[in-house]
This record gives structure tokens, C-alpha cells and sequence, in this order.
């Protein structure tokens, strides 16, 4: 990162400071919650176009820099004028109405927005309709603002590709300090909120993709149980592993999200199932300050919380704890999940075979809905790639995913009992926590560590929240993970850490 220059980033901070201290009619920009922002709408202190003229502005300042986004709406101001003529009149659009909103861009946008997963193979091609999550976004009433940037085709392409990379946008890089992994694949959504380019971002996780993130770029990211809300749309991965959630700056806002996407798509047959966990009343009735009381977190010390002695995260965890105990939780300390090391041997294996062939499969059912497009199969995306060698970085970064994943049959005899395997051991989890009587598991989300593969085989979901910054300020944060369904004790949970520590702080943009 010295290439940018000290000089550089001294001028970018001054920027961005006359940008973030930007008033309007008493208004705070920098660091607005929903909340806040529906407060000012009502009390006539702030319009939906004077905040996405600021975020737009946000994002021609820092995305040079970041590459946290690929494109912008170009009706994106059109949006806000018809919100703020529907306001003035006495409509509403619904909870997020005027609001603006970042799509990682594999969710599907009808419209001026390409839909690409970062790729040059895609760009250009046409969608028939919203993806559904996109879909009731609207209807909430919220603004799309644009793409985010992710690791390209939701980091399915290669092993040796970094993470927030995407040929479209570039290298995606850390607000935090600029030379640390973003992560992946969901990193552009996480900048973007992390850098206030938006107030609202979603991404989408089949594993690690929006723990990760979130964790590394201090934010706040729900990864729903599988089914909860619609993959119609979605350039996908695995119907067993998908699901789309949000990523925002406060536990408050991703749960207002997440009420406003979750729900039945007649696309997604697995919502069907999934609707029964959606509660009567919705999740905001979780966001209880007093959350942590009475409930028994088992703590995943061997496996997740391996910091050595002294460390800032050590020290950091261990405040967090007595944190948790002070507000009535019960600890349930050096718990281990009992198939822990399958998981992450013949389970990652299982994983790895099972995601190839559904990709494959699932690849072409998305790309045969397009009303048009340059490719058609994962051949033709092989195909271009070899055809744009220099453009993709075929031969920097390879694409030896794509190649095995096209070299497999559909799902046969071997993924069908890799999958199997994946059901099977997803269920060490359930056993920990019916044994324990456990409301939730916590692990640490590092760089290094993460606990999504053991929520990502089973469809289970998780929160992270920011928990704190290492020497070099990197963050890192804390996920609370549970059982299919179990996002109500989660958001109490998660809700109820972040009001007792209040960890997040907003970037620093530390240039080594």
C-alpha cells in the first residue's frame, strides 16, 4: 500500500473528514442508523435525495481507494426524488422507505444495474425480474443504490485468487488498514458499511461469507438459517448452503433488514419450510438490551479462542466474558463440538465435492433464466476467461475450481454421499447444544478463525458483531451461533453484547 503514498492518504483522510462531518439541518451522516435516518425523514431534516447525494459522494471519494463498490444506479437520485414526493404527499413505501441500499452483486437486479459476480463474463447480460430478496427491498420502500464488490463469483473460482478481488472492480481493501484481507466473499459489502458508503448492505454466505467479512471490517453480519430468505435470483453456489443476509453497522439495523427480507418466494422451495421459523411479530421484538440475562452460551475455547497469553485479543475476550456474566448470562466455558476435528478433515473434503457439482448444476439453471447473456454453462465462463486471460488474471489466479466443478457428472453416487457426510456431522452440533441445553455457542471471528463451516453445513445460522481490533488495528469480532430458527435468542444475544461493549469505532484507513 506505500505506493499510495503518505501524501495521498493524508489528502483522502482530509477529504473524508469534510465529507463525514457534513451537516444537514442538524443531521450526522457519518455513522447514521435506519433509526436515525427515519427520524430525520420524519421531522423534515433530511430528504432521500441529500442522503444518497451522500453516499454517492462517499463513494467517489473512497472507492478509488477501497473498491468496496463496482456500480453505482444510474437512477439512484430518480429513486429518492419519488421517495421524498411519496413522504411529502403522506405515503410510505414501507420500513426502509427512502433508504439507500448496496447489493453484493451476485443479487439480482432489474434494470441499469448488471448483475456479474464480479466477472467480465456476465457483464451485459439481462435479468428477467428482481431476485427476491431485491424485490421486497423495494417494496419496503428502499432506494438500491448499487453493486457491491465481492471476490469474484463469490470466491468460487480459485483457490489461489485474493479475497475481495473481482475483475470488474479490483483489489477490494480493509478501511481499517489497507494492507490487512478484507475477506471474502462478501467483502465489498462489508467495506462499503464499514466505510459509510450506504446505510444498508447484503450479502450473501454459502460459507464464511458474511462472517468473515463482518468480523474483519467491524460490522455487523447475520448469516439467517438456510431458507429464510430467498436465493431466487442469486447467482448460486449450493441450495443446501446459500443465504442471503444483511450486513450493516449496528445489530438494530441488520435485524430491521433481515425482517424485511425474510419470507416466502414461490422461487425458492426451500422457503417454504423455512417460513415456519419466522416469528409472529417479527425480530425486532428481540432487541432487548437485557438479552444476555439468563442465557447459557456455551464458549468454544479450544477450538476458537487459541490466542496466545497476553495477546490484545486474549485479553480483549476474556473482558468480553466477565462482560457476559455481569449481564446475567451463564458461561459454559472449554466446550467443544465432538466431531470438531471430522469436520474440518473429511468434512471439508465432503464440502468441496458436494459445492462443486451443485455449482455446476445450479450455474446453469440461473444463467438458462437470463433473458440474455454472453455465456450460457460453466464452460462458456471457462471459455471467456481463457479468451480474457489478462483481464481475469487467468494466469495469475488460475481457475482450478471451476475446472474440477466442470469436470463432475451431476449428483451422483459420490456426491450424494458426500452430502450424506455433511448431514451427519452437522448434527455434532446438535448434540452439544441439546446436551448443554446451550441458547447459543460463541466463537471468535479472526482472519484465522471462524466457526462458519460448522454453521454452513448444517444451514445454521449465526451473527457476528465487532468485538475488537488487534495491535496492527485489524478488527476482529465475536459470533454467536445456533440451531435452524434460532435467530430470535441470537438477537437478543448479539443486541445485547453490542449495547454492553460498543466495540466499533469507524475506520482508520492505516495505510501498512
Amino acid at each position: 500500500m506505500r505506493s499510495f503514498g503518505s501524501a495521498l492518504l493524508s489528502s483522502l483522510f482530509l477529504l473524508l473528514m469534510a465529507s463525514t462531518s457534513f451537516k444537514c439541518e442538524g443531521f450526522e451522516f457519518r455513522e447514521a442508523t435506519i433509526e436515525s435516518i427515519r427520524q430525520a425523514f420524519d421531522a423534515g431534516e433530511l430528504t432521500s435525495r441529500q442522503l444518497v447525494e451522500y453516499y454517492l459522494e462517499q463513494i467517489r471519494l473512497l472507492n478509488p481507494l477501497l473498491r468496496a463498490v463496482i456500480e453505482v444506479s444510474p437512477d439512484a437520485l430518480q429513486q429518492a426524488d419519488y421517495a421524498d414526493r411519496e413522504r411529502r404527499s403522506g405515503r410510505r413505501g414501507g420500513v426502509l422507505h427512502g433508504v439507500p441500499v448496496l447489493l453484493k452483486d451476485n443479487i439480482a437486479t432489474r434494470g441499469p444495474l448488471n448483475t456479474t459476480a464480479g466477472s467480465l463474463a456476465l457483464l451485459g447480460s439481462v435479468v428477467s425480474r428482481d431476485a427476491g430478496v431485491a424485490q421486497r427491498l423495494r417494496r419496503a420502500g428502499a432506494v438500491i443504490l448499487g453493486k457491491a464488490s465481492l471476490s469474484e463469483w463469490a470466491h468460487f473460482r480459485s483457490f489461489s485468487a485474493p479475497s475481495g478481488w473481482c475483475a470488474r472492480s479490483g483489489q477490494g481493501r480493509n478501511p481499517y488498514r489497507l494492507s490487512a484481507d478484507p475477506c471474502g466473499s462478501s467483502s465489498g459489502s462489508a467495506i462499503a458499511a464499514a466505510a459509510n458508503m450506504a446505510a444498508v448492505t447484503l450479502g450473501m454466505e454459502t460459507d464464511g461469507s458474511i462472517i468473515c467479512p463482518s468480523s474483519a471490517n467491524s460490522v455487523v453480519g447475520i448469516k439467517p438459517t438456510v431458507g429464510l430468505t430467498s436465493r431466487a435470483g442469486v447467482i448460486p453456489i449450493s441450495p443446501r448452503q446459500d443465504t442471503v443476509g444483511p450486513i450493516c453497522r449496528t445489530v438494530s439495523d441488520a435485524v430491521e433488514v433481515l425482517e424485511v427480507i425474510v419470507g416466502y418466494d414461490l422461487r425458492d422451495r426451500a422457503t417454504l419450510e423455512a417460513i415456519k421459523y419466522i416469528p409472529k411479530g417479527g425480530y425486532k421484538q428481540f432487541l432487548k438490551v437485557e438479552g444476555l440475562k439468563g442465557k447459557r452460551l456455551g464458549i468454544l475455547r479450544k477450538a476458537f479462542f487459541n490466542f496466545p497469553t497476553g495477546s490484545v485479543e486474549a485479553q480483549v475476550f476474556e473482558e468480553h466474558f466477565r462482560t457476559m456474566r455481569k449481564r446475567g448470562a451463564i458461561l459454559l466455558d472449554n466446550l467443544e463440538i465432538p466431531n470438531f476435528n471430522e469436520i474440518n478433515s473429511i468434512g471439508g473434503i465432503a464440502e468441496e465435492i458436494a459445492l462443486e457439482a451443485e455449482f455446476k448444476l445450479s450455474l446453469k439453471s440461473y444463467l438458462s433464466e437470463l433473458t440474455y447473456s454472453p455465456v450460457r454453462s460453466l464452460a462458456d465462463v471457462i471459455a471467456f476467461n481463457d479468451r480474457h486471460k489478462v483481464e481475469e488474471k487467468v494466469d495469475e489466479y488460475g481457475q482450478d475450481v471451476f475446472l474440477s466443478a466442470e469436470n463432475t457428472t451431476g449428483i451422483g453416487p459420490g456426491e450424494t454421499k458426500a452430502i450424506h457426510l455433511l448431514k451427519e456431522l452437522s448434527k455434532g452440533l446438535e448434540r452439544l447444544m441439546m446436551e448443554k441445553t446451550l441458547d447459543a455457542i460463541v466463537a471468535a471471528a479472526t482472519l484465522d478463525t471462524s466457526v462458519s463451516n460448522v454453521l454452513a453445513i448444517g444451514g445454521y445460522p449465526g451473527i457476528t458483531v465487532p468485538a475488537g481490533y488487534g495491535k496492527s488495528g485489524v478488527p476482529f469480532g465475536v459470533s454467536f451461533g445456533g440451531l435452524r430458527g434460532s435467530e430470535p435468542k441470537l438477537i437478543e444475544i448479539s443486541y445485547a453484547f453490542e449495547q454492553a461493549t460498543l466495540v466499533r469505532k469507524p475506520p482508520s484507513y492505516l495505510s501498512e
